[in-house]
């Protein structure tokens, strides 16, 4: 298990507190995430849990104005396990954290089949959390097993206020491969989509790193054009 210290110097801080705005700017720059990626690679290679969960928990949750105390991994096990579906795999979880029970389920579903058959596009997961210190971690987690999701960070119940959503995605579609990670514009489409009641003053800045033609199709492509401000 990763401890705070190694976590700290692979992100480069020499204080816990300032891991999540850190931790943001790499995830915001992908030749720097996908170097992060490596390094922490080169320490764990479990994609079974959740990295941060004891680091997160213990060095920068709000335990006393946001009650951040996270699902441990047995019953994160046993929640996906009494939800399973082999039908559909879209999967919606509010006050996600740092990711701990999505990437349970993540790895449930890798582990029904080969490894070379697993298909991030067949698994979509949209995720809502609102702490600006619990995303970072959220995104890294997320991109780094190549997940296919979107990201909202939004309080669940009011849907207001939300200071942006995350599109994650695996273009190579490759189990081995890293996610992208872009912000959706900040669009009354979007808004309605994703049923947001308001958006917040404080937003994330403009960051794409997929085209609309690697993303969508052309009859898409041509919506969307047609309906927000997404170029």
């Amino acid at each position: 298990m990763l401890k705070t210290d190694t976590i700290n110097e692979l992100i480069g801080v020499d204080d816990s507190w300032k891991a999540p705005e850190k931790f943001l700017s790499i995830m915001l720059d992908k030749t720097k995430r996908t170097e992060l990626f490596k390094s922490f690679l080169a320490y764990e290679t479990d994609m079974s849990f959740d990295w941060f969960h004891m680091y997160f928990q213990d060095e920068a949750a709000d335990r006393k104005k946001k009650k951040q105390d996270f699902t441990p991994q047995s019953i994160s096990k046993l929640i996906n396990k009494l939800t399973d579906n082999d039908d559909s795999d879209m999967y919606f979880e509010p006050a996600a954290g740092t990711g701990g029970i999505v990437i349970d389920h993540y790895y449930q579903m890798c582990t029904k089949q080969l490894p070379w058959d697993y298909k991030p596009s067949e698994h979509y997961h949209t995720l809502e959390e609102l702490s600006d210190r619990a995303i970072p971690f959220l995104l890294f987690n997320m991109a780094i097993r190549g997940m296919n999701a979107t990201v909202i960070q939004i309080d669940s119940l009011s849907r207001e206020n939300c200071k942006g959503v995350f599109f994650i995605q695996n273009i190579k579609d490759d189990a081995l491969a890293f996610s992208d990670i872009n912000i959706m514009p900040y669009s009354d489409m979007v808004k309605n989509e994703f049923k947001i009641n308001s958006w917040s003053d404080e937003r994330y800045p403009e960051h794409i790193e997929n085209t609309l033609e690697e993303v969508f199709d052309e009859r898409t492509i041509k919506s969307i054009k047609q309906r927000s401000s997404f170029k």
